[in-house]
Formats: structure tokens, C-alpha cells, sequence
């Protein structure tokens, strides 16, 4: 889901840069207010984690690749701005050191993986919560990274400079994601019962902060 340089027309690139800006500057000042002695450290291991998670990736049709990208984790985890700023962070440094993403397109991937995939991932945990905790937190997994996938769909395909049209990119991202986050799903979840099998702590402090978020 890391789109390279020379698929985006430069108007939607910047527009995507511009948007994606905004919204983590929201996210540091209210992620402000919320660190303390246990979400530094679980920062930096939840950050670590999803960059060597997002280094695999594997191909699907139509030019562009899926992995897991651990949005709704990271949101379930630290709560949904500090989760936007750990995900950018590693969709950055991917860009900027391993060439993971092109750099007119910085925008446009922090947009996708760190603000739609985080926010609608915990927005959809919030919501299916009080049904059940297993079933949230596997649809935060899945749902999260299908619409991150699909806000790229849109953005390629409005691109001129995209060998594929809208309805085409659509079909293909959104399917493709549709199917392959039934695996960050799981993975999501596997990894969220093992935090709370170690460290219920760690979890418990996240959502009674984030409860007013």
C-alpha cells in the first residue's frame, strides 16, 4: 500500500500532504496530554513492531502490494492519536531510509496507513466494544486497512499519471484488501490477547484514557 513516486498527479499528492499534515498536528496536541511513564516505552515497542511487520510485502494486481500495516493496533494499543503519530513515523523513516514509498507520495501513504487506517480502525473498535472485545478488535484489524487501501484506490485512480482507472483501482485494492485484512484482523487480535494475557496494565491505561477521546 506503499505508493511510489510518479503515481500521483502532484495537485493530489499535495492535497494528501497538506490533509494528512493537519491531522497529525490535532494528534500531537491532544497525544500531549496523554503520555506518561508506561505509553513512552509501549511507543517505542508498538513502533518497532509495526516497521518490521510492514517490511514484508507481497504483490497483488494492478501495481501496488499489501502488508500488514498495524493501524488499528497501534490505535487499540496507545490510543488513536498517539497511534497516528507512531504509525507516520514508521511510514517515514520506511520512505525515507529503505525507499518503501516514494516521496512525493509521503503524504498520500502517512494519509492512508496512519490517519484512515488509525482512526476508522478505533472507531470501529469503539463501536463493536460493548458487543464483544474479541470481535472489535478483529474488525478494527480488517475494516481499518480495507478503507486505508481504498482512500489509495481513490487516489490513484484520480491520478492521470496512474495506469489504471478509478473503477479499476476500486475493485482491485478494495477487494484485495477486503480479503487479505481478514489476516491483519487476525493478527491484530492474536497480538492484542497476548498483551493482555502479559501486561492487562498496559491496555486498561490506554482505554480509560482515550474513553473522552
Amino acid at each position: 500500500m506503499h505508493i511510489p513516486d510518479g503515481f500521483l498527479d502532484l495537485s493530489i499528492a499535495a492535497g494528501c500532504f497538506v490533509l494528512a499534515g493537519a491531522v497529525l498536528a490535532f494528534a500531537a496536541r491532544r497525544a500531549e496530554e496523554t503520555l506518561d511513564d508506561v505509553r513512552v516505552p509501549l511507543l517505542g515497542v508498538v513502533s518497532a513492531g509495526i516497521f518490521a511487520a510492514q517490511m514484508l510485502n507481497w504483490p497483488i494486481p494492478g501495481g501496488t502490494s499489501a502488508h500488514f500495516v498495524g493501524g488499528a493496533f497501534a490505535a487499540i494499543a496507545l490510543g488513536p492519536h498517539l497511534g497516528a503519530l507512531s504509525v507516520a513515523s514508521v511510514v517515514v523513516i520506511q520512505s525515507l531510509v529503505f525507499g518503501d514509498g516514494g516521496l512525493t507520495a509521503i503524504g498520500a501513504n502517512v494519509l492512508n496507513m496512519a490517519v484512515v487506517e488509525v482512526y476508522a480502525g478505533y472507531a470501529v473498535y469503539r463501536a463493536l466494544r460493548g458487543v464483544d472485545e474479541s470481535l472489535a478488535v478483529f474488525a478494527a484489524g480488517w475494516l481499518g486497512i480495507t478503507l486505508g487501501a481504498l482512500a489509495a484506490a481513490v487516489q490513484l485512480g484520480l491520478s492521470s499519471t496512474f495506469a489504471y482507472q478509478l473503477g479499476t483501482t476500486v475493485a482491485i485494492m478494495g477487494v484485495g484488501h477486503l480479503v487479505l485484512g481478514l489476516v491483519e484482523g487476525a493478527i491484530t487480535l492474536v497480538v492484542y490477547r497476548y498483551i493482555v494475557q502479559a501486561r492487562p496494565d498496559v491496555l486498561a491505561t490506554t482505554t480509560e484514557r482515550e474513553v473522552t477521546a
